[in-house]
């Protein structure tokens, strides 16, 4: 009897507990390890975990009532239309969100499904792809600014490094890239988008 009410695919509070550790851990290795490590974003930390502890009992509660998971899931959509649509969330921050409710789904749901095993398997996935495609952004991701910039002798193509070296010297920033944007021969400026690495 205790077997089963610990058991982790089990719908007695034991067995909810357990897959909730679970997920909590995945969610803890997301959100703080990942996320914060990435965007130094503190104020969405509260929010995202909260979402993923509220997503969680829902959908544990939603295997012991006759409803549908669609039904389930549409109503975290209208919450996220209703409280996210008047805030500027970036789309890197808007997949965080997703990424913490399909956890939280998939550590509440999965055990019907798959075995512990493939629950961990599942979520290990999940923050290893989000891990990879951060490495990867972080790796080709460049700052950009524009600036006016008054030395249009430089701005010829064949003179493009001497270009990289004047911009990084004035800036003081390991200037990578630089693209003409507008040139004003009137008034002898020119445009310039410049990007480095911050």
């Amino acid at each position: 009897m205790a077997d089963t009410v610990l058991s982790f695919d089990s719908d007695s509070l034991g067995g909810i507990l357990i897959r909730f550790g679970v997920n909590l851990v995945f969610l803890f290795i997301l959100i703080r390890f990942i996320y914060f490590t990435y965007s130094k974003k503190e104020k969405f930390l509260f929010t995202f975990f909260l979402i993923g502890i509220i997503t969680f009992f829902i959908c544990s509660m939603l295997r012991k009532v006759e409803i549908g998971v669609g039904m389930g899931l549409g109503l975290f959509a209208i919450f996220a239309i209703l409280r996210f649509r008047t805030r500027n969330f970036s789309v890197k921050d808007m997949s965080y969100i997703f990424t913490t409710i399909g956890i939280s789904v998939v550590n509440a749901f999965s055990p019907m499904v798959v075995s512990v095993a493939g629950v961990l398997i599942i979520n290990a996935i999940i923050i290893l792809s989000a891990f990879i495609l951060e490495l990867y952004l972080q790796k080709n991701t460049f700052d950009k600014n524009t600036i006016i910039y008054d030395n249009l002798e430089l701005i010829k193509p064949a003179r493009y490094q001497d270009l990289l070296k004047d911009v990084s010297d004035r800036t003081g920033k390991d200037i990578l890239k630089i693209h003409i944007r507008k040139i004003d021969y009137k008034k002898e400026v020119a445009n310039l988008d410049i990007f480095f690495k911050d």
